[in-house]
């Protein structure tokens, strides 16, 4: 049997744009994933590895109307959006240098041996090493900054650890073109191209989990895929870490002060928030709890017209369009449920962006309502109004785990007197906002990208600079002597790599 067609394809159309490859066979996988762990050494020199990432990054900058024109021509997010996307993802390489360099990540620990301890301490020397060859899953809704040049494979890359991407059947060519350029970057430092793999298709996800050579795996995607591929991660003769993005509300909460003070402000910025790149951002904010009465009302008023005056907007595919008109229909015929600007059908090709309005008591109950608290992909959001602070904690409840929370208050609460309602949020997200907007993830040395399941499934970060330790696990030399240990570990410290000493 001939294998399956890798197609690229034009949302804004539904037509098919070019063939990009063939689904891969499990003994394709089982190939790259054996020519990847067959150079899992050649990283080692973090000289070499630095320099590869900032070529990757330069190479990437260098194309960018190519990656560009291909992104679009298979996503509709337009070059603006991507272009910005291009200039992160090629930042995010050079900061995972910077990291490289820095050797920080390596985590070093040395305690010398002492005799007077109780009881005595060993010469212990700690460090940590790369995991092996990592599966990495493309994310569809950055084809960038979330896929095969993205934040998993630049911190597996600058962890030391070969990469096999999964790519996403939205952006096959993108996903070619990217991989051709990060394997060139390799080859101009004398790397092998086989440290960055590249696989299409379903099942070759599957088998990619599934690999014994396979050490560990990130993945961003849909909650079903994601649990999935952690429960194949986990049910393997020897299990491996998952690192998976899968689904997140990413609450919000206005306070009746906030409303009265800035409910024009809010409402606007709540409007483009929730319509930017089609509602398509992991940390779209999906739930808002809002004050009813006057001050509620205005901020009401403000998104209806904000939302009302956004264009309707191709989604990824014509797969994802379908069922957030599926999903907003569904919402929307609940009980007390109404739709001041309705979401759904924006043309045969694109969606309309809406929201919808709930008391939030009914979210309070056990029942149908329960699906306004799940995320819906796409341009809308709801807005539920509350008459008591005890409906918000209530709400609160019964929320699953949050990429993000967020908190709008007004000047006077900010002085203290909103302290125990921003503690109520800690506990549902791993990154909690005042007075901003959660879509937008800074690539920084103090981010958290992630949350308490289902956002993530486990308690690591997928941006910023703590990513790297997601792909190393620790190693600690007992009494072993100087001549036997590697340069990172010795006494003399010939790399100049900071760590602690006796304590």
């Amino acid at each position: 049997m001939a294998a399956a067609p890798v197609w690229s394809v034009d949302p804004r159309t539904g037509n098919p744009r070019e063939q990009v490859a063939v689904e891969a066979t499990a003994q394709d996988v089982d190939r790259v994933v054996r020519a990847a762990h067959a150079v899992r050494d050649a990283l080692a020199d973090r000289t070499v590895r630095a320099a590869f990432l900032r070529t990757a990054a330069d190479l990437l900058a260098g194309a960018e109307e190519s990656v560009v024109a291909t992104a679009d021509a298979e996503t509709a997010l337009g070059t603006a959006r991507l272009t910005g996307e291009l200039a992160r993802t090629a930042a995010q390489l050079r900061a995972f240098a910077e990291v490289v360099e820095e050797g920080a990540f390596l985590d070093i620990h040395i305690d010398h041996e002492d005799g007077s301890r109780t009881p005595p301490w060993p010469d212990l020397r700690r460090w940590k090493i790369p995991l092996g060859v990592v599966a990495v899953y493309a994310a569809s809704n950055f084809p960038l900054a979330f896929s095969v040049p993205g934040g998993d494979t630049a911190s597996a890359l600058a962890a030391g650890c070969p990469v096999v991407v999964k790519s996403h059947p939205a952006h096959p060519a993108t996903s070619e073109l990217s991989a051709s350029l990060l394997r060139r970057a390799a080859a101009e430092h004398g790397l092998p191209e086989e440290i960055i793999g590249l696989v299409h298709g379903f099942e070759a996800g599957v088998e990619l989990v599934r690999h014994p050579l396979i050490s560990a795996a990130g993945f961003t995607g849909s909650i079903r895929g994601g649990r999935a591929l952690f429960d194949a991660a986990a049910a393997r003769p020897n299990p491996i870490p998952f690192h998976g993005e899968l689904g997140s509300l990413n609450p919000v909460v206005v306070t009746e002060a906030a409303a009265a003070e800035r409910g024009e402000q809010i409402g606007a910025g709540l409007g483009a928030s929730m319509t930017m790149g089609a509602g398509q951002f992991c940390t779209k904010p999906g739930l808002v709890l809002v004050p009813a009465g006057e001050p509620g009302d205005g901020l009401v008023k403000t998104l209806t017209t904000t939302v009302g005056d956004t264009t309707p907007a191709v989604m990824l595919d014509h797969r994802m369009r379908d069922a957030f008109v599926a999903g907003v229909r569904e919402r929307a015929a609940l009980p007390d449920v109404e739709a001041p600007v309705t979401p759904g059908d924006g043309g045969e090709h694109a969606v309309a962006p809406g929201f919808l309005t709930v008391p939030a008591s009914r979210l309070a109950e056990d029942g149908p309502h329960e699906a306004l608290l799940e995320e819906c992909f796409g341009p809308v959001t709801v807005v539920a109004r509350y008459g008591s602070p005890d409906e918000v904690a209530a709400v609160l409840g019964r929320l699953p785990g949050n990429l993000t929370a967020a908190l709008h208050i007004s000047g006077e609460e900010a002085a203290g007197g909103a302290a125990g309602l921003l503690a109520s949020l800690i506990p549902l997200a791993g990154r909690v906002l005042v007075n901003g907007w959660p879509t937008g993830v800074a690539v920084a040395p103090a981010q958290h990208h992630g949350g308490p399941y289902p956002s993530t499934t486990s308690t690591s970060t997928s941006v910023g600079a703590t990513a790297i330790e997601r792909w190393l696990r620790p190693v600690t030399y007992q009494s072993t002597p100087e001549g036997l240990l590697p340069p990172e570990l010795r006494d003399d410290n010939p790399l100049g790599l900071p760590r602690r000493v006796n304590g």
